[in-house]
C-alpha cells in the first residue's frame, strides 16, 4: 500500500510542477512583465478651447502603438507555429489591455503574413483570428494600417486587395483620425513610388487634400476670409500631425540605432534599399514638405529605431510584436496633447527567457523523476532484505 501511495505521490508531484511552469510561462509571466510599464508623463500647457471633436485641447490621449504582427497564413505557416505565436500575441495584447487601458491602439501594417496572396477562404480564415486574437471593449479603438504583406509590394497589389483590406477595416488606407485635439496622419506607404500607378495616383490626390485641410487649419482663419489658397476645406485642429505609415522613411542603414530592440550588430550597416526597405528620398521629402509632422511612427523593420530627419522631424521606428521575427518584441506607450507627447518602450517577455523556464523544469523534473526511482529501488532493497532475514530466522 505504502509502494502505491508513494508512487502516485510521485506522479501528483511532476504534474503539479509540471503544470505551474507551464501556466507561468503561458499565461502569468505577461503579467510582471507589463506591469513594469508605464504611460509617460508629459507636462501641460494651458490652452483655453475644444477641438473639433468636443474635447478639451490639453486633454491627454493614451495611445499604445505596435507593428508587423504578422499572421501566419495556410500557405507558409507550420500549425504549431501558428498556434505559438498566436497565443503569444493575443496573450500579451489582451494582458496589456487590462492592465494599461489605452484608449487607442494602433497596429503599423503587415497585420497579415500572407495578405499579398491569399484565397479569399483563407483571407476569411486569417480575419476571423485576427479580430479573436485583438478582440477589445468598445472603450478601446482599434487603428489598423496597412502594410506590403497585406496587399503585396508595390509592384504587386491592386485594387482588389486594397479594397478588401479597407473593407474588413471599415476605413480607407490613407486618412486622418483625430481624438482629443490630435492628428493622426494614416498613410499608405506601400503606394508612395511616385511612377504613376492608378492607386499611386489616388493615394497622393488624397494625401495633398490632407495636406492642403490640415495647412489651412494650422492658419486658424476666421470665417469669411478670403484666402484662394484655401477657400472650403475640412477643419482640423490646428496642431502639427502625428504621421503614421508601415514603412519608414529613407535612411541609409540601421547603423545609428541602438538600445535593446535594435537590430543585431551584423545587420545594423546593411544598407537598405529604397522602395524597399525604407521609402525613396523624394517620397519621404515630400511628406516631411507637405505634413511637416511632430512625430513619424513607422514599422517594416521588424527592429527598434530612432531618426532625427533635417534635424526637427523625429522618427520612431517600431519593432515588430510577433515572437517569430525577433527574441524580444515590445509596443510603444504614447501620452499626447495638442501640443506635446512623451513615448516610453514596453518590453515584452524574451523567447529565450521562456525556453530557459522550460528547459530548467524540465532538468529538475528528471531529477525528480531520478532520484524518486532510486529513492524506490533502495526501499525494495531493504524491504527484500527485509524479508529474507525473516525467512532465514525461520
Amino acid at each position: 500500500m505504502s509502494r502505491f501511495s508513494a508512487k502516485w505521490s510521485a506522479v501528483v508531484s511532476l504534474v503539479a510542477v509540471g503544470f505551474s511552469v507551464f501556466f507561468f510561462c503561458e499565461y502569468l509571466i505577461y503579467f510582471p512583465t507589463i506591469l513594469k510599464c508605464a504611460w509617460p508623463k508629459i507636462h501641460h500647457h494651458t490652452r483655453g478651447g475644444e477641438s473639433n471633436d468636443g474635447q478639451p485641447l490639453d486633454s491627454t490621449l493614451r495611445a499604445m502603438v505596435l507593428s508587423d504582427t504578422h499572421l501566419l497564413g495556410a500557405v507558409g505557416g507550420h500549425w504549431f507555429d501558428k498556434l505559438r505565436r498566436e497565443w503569444q500575441m493575443e496573450r500579451a495584447f489582451q494582458t496589456a489591455l487590462w492592465l494599461l487601458k489605452p484608449e487607442i491602439v494602433f497596429i503599423l501594417g503587415d497585420i497579415f503574413d500572407e495578405g499579398k496572396w491569399s484565397s479569399p477562404k483563407d483571407w476569411d480564415d486569417d480575419v476571423r483570428r485576427f479580430q479573436r486574437m485583438f478582440r477589445h471593449s468598445s472603450d478601446t479603438e482599434l487603428v489598423v494600417l496597412v502594410g506590403n504583406h497585406d496587399i503585396g509590394f508595390h509592384y504587386e497589389m491592386d485594387w482588389f486587395k486594397l479594397q478588401r483590406f479597407e473593407k474588413v477595416f471599415n476605413a480607407t488606407s490613407t486618412r486622418i483620425v483625430t481624438s482629443k485635439g490630435v492628428n493622426f496622419l494614416l498613410v499608405n506607404s506601400v503606394t508612395l513610388h511616385g511612377d504613376g500607378c492608378p492607386i499611386c495616383q489616388s493615394v497622393e490626390k488624397e494625401l495633398l487634400r490632407l495636406s492642403r485641410d490640415l495647412n489651412c487649419s494650422l492658419q486658424n482663419m476666421p470665417s469669411g476670409s478670403s484666402n484662394v489658397h484655401c477657400g472650403d476645406f475640412q477643419s482640423y485642429p490646428p496642431t502639427p500631425p502625428i504621421l503614421l505609415q508601415h514603412y519608414p522613411l529613407y535612411r541609409v542603414s540601421d547603423a545609428s540605432c541602438t538600445g535593446q530592440d535594435a537590430a543585431p550588430p551584423e545587420e545594423r550597416h546593411l544598407l537598405f534599399r529604397e522602395k524597399y526597405d525604407v521609402l525613396s528620398k523624394e517620397a519621404s521629402q515630400r511628406l516631411l514638405q507637405w505634413f511637416k509632422p511632430r512625430l513619424i511612427l513607422s514599422g517594416h523593420t521588424h527592429s527598434g529605431c530612432e531618426v532625427l530627419h533635417d534635424n526637427k522631424y523625429p522618427e520612431i521606428s517600431v519593432p515588430s510584436f510577433n515572437w517569430r521575427n525577433r527574441n524580444n518584441p515590445s509596443f510603444i506607450l504614447g501620452s499626447f496633447t495638442a501640443g506635446s507627447y512623451a513615448l516610453s518602450k514596453c518590453l515584452l517577455p524574451e523567447e529565450s527567457t521562456v525556453i530557459g523556464l522550460y528547459c530548467s523544469a524540465g532538468a529538475f523534473l528528471l531529477f525528480l523523476l531520478l532520484a524518486h526511482c532510486l529513492w524506490v529501488k533502495g526501499l525494495l532493497q531493504c524491504l527484500s532484505l527485509c524479508l529474507l532475514g525473516k525467512h532465514k530466522s525461520l
